[in-house]
């Protein structure tokens, strides 16, 4: 049987104008596995420290979900609490690296955002969508929590709609909703206006003075100093939860429905 969490890719592209475009994919709805989450996070962080590149645009693969979070794959083989942190500790050094990035980063979401990938979105420092790219954040639906990309999420759009999306974990909310809580700047009818918007405003940014750029990006994290701490308590945190007898019989439910 292939193995789904060797799958997919990540490729960054760099133009003339000094966009660096970050894309990743899985055949599994663009499905984020540790290696891939790993992966990931080197790209960004590479091209942060990339002198030829002036903006960041994260995207995923294809024209259909944009991502459908962490490899349930790999959830379902979790037997011990090392193997467990360490799953959920992909999507924090992923955030972390978004974070830290001096590079301003726009995010590109053309369709349905799952778990890990509300976080991804949230952790842009500015993001596009289409009317297709609803949200949801499905962790308590299988006995654990959203608790590693929580802190982004509730940063972008507010403890409240955080609250809503945890609860309901099985409701999806649409990018109007998403976009009216502040996780999307703006939202458009197809993948081809889309892309228009984000490819105008990477180059207005690409020829921004890079300095003020910089400064103005920690200004906007410097509230999240303490997040690899965090972020690494909250995924020590998920990786007991996953091992617990409630959370091994929902996702065995989930198994059945698939």
């Amino acid at each position: 049987m292939q193995d789904k969490t060797q799958l997919g890719s990540i490729d960054t592209a760099i133009d003339d104008k000094g966009i660096a475009t970050i894309t990743f994919f899985h055949p599994s709805s663009n499905a984020l596995p540790g290696k891939l989450l790993a992966d990931l996070s080197e790209a960004i962080q590479e091209a942060g420290k990339n002198e030829e590149v002036q903006v960041i645009v994260l995207k995923s693969g294809g024209d259909r979900a944009f991502c459908a979070g962490a490899s349930f794959d790999e959830l379902v083989a979790i037997r011990d609490f090392e193997t467990g942190k360490k799953f959920f500790m992909g999507f924090a050094r992923v955030i972390n690296a978004m974070r830290r990035c001096p590079k301003l980063i726009i995010g590109r979401v053309q369709g349905k955002a799952v778990g890990g990938a509300v976080g991804l979105a949230a952790a842009t420092d500015y993001c596009l969508a289409t009317q297709y790219a609803a949200v949801k954040l499905s962790e308590l639906a299988v006995g654990i929590g959203p608790f590693v990309v929580g802190p982004a999420v509730e940063r972008k759009i507010g403890k409240s709609a955080m609250t809503q999306l945890a609860i309901n974990a099985t409701e999806w909310r649409n990018a109007e909703w998403a976009r009216n809580k502040g996780l999307y700047a703006d939202i458009y009818d197809s993948t081809e206006a889309l892309d228009a918007a984000v490819a105008a405003l990477a180059e207005r940014l690409a020829a921004s003075n890079p300095e003020a750029m910089e400064k103005l990006k920690r200004t906007f994290w410097e509230e999240a100093g303490n997040w690899d701490e965090l972020l690494e308590q909250r995924a020590a945190l998920s990786g007991k939860l996953v091992l617990s007898n409630f959370t091994r019989e929902a996702i065995e439910q989930f198994k059945q429905k698939e």
